[in-house]
């Protein structure tokens, strides 16, 4: 598919697709969603190259979907060091309960 081809898809620019592509540009927030319908892989897969489905990756419980409310309010920055640090602390979890075996 070419910038042009997902441009008409979404209801943005060529340009816009360019500037998402390169970074230049914040809009694709919006259209995400959108983005992630036509071109038919989950968001998290435009997002992070994460391939979990839309059920894999739904909220189990209030603590969780608390948490990944928080997490949707967040800056683009937070989100980053949020993720750092739930891989640091999911590892450490994991290695703790390696030791324990």
């Amino acid at each position: 598919m070419t910038q042009g081809d997902l441009a008409r898809a979404v209801g943005v620019s060529r340009s816009a697709v360019a500037q998402w592509e390169t970074d230049r540009a914040g809009q694709v927030r919006g259209n995400l969603s959108k983005v992630a319908a036509i071109l038919r892989v989950p968001v998290a897969y435009i997002v992070d190259g994460s391939r979990e489905s839309a059920a894999d990756a739904a909220a189990e419980g209030a603590v969780e979907l608390a948490l990944l409310r928080l997490y949707r309010a967040c800056s683009d920055e937070d989100r980053a060091f949020l993720l750092r640090t739930a891989t640091r602390l999911a590892r450490e979890s994991n290695k703790a309960l390696r030791d324990q075996e």
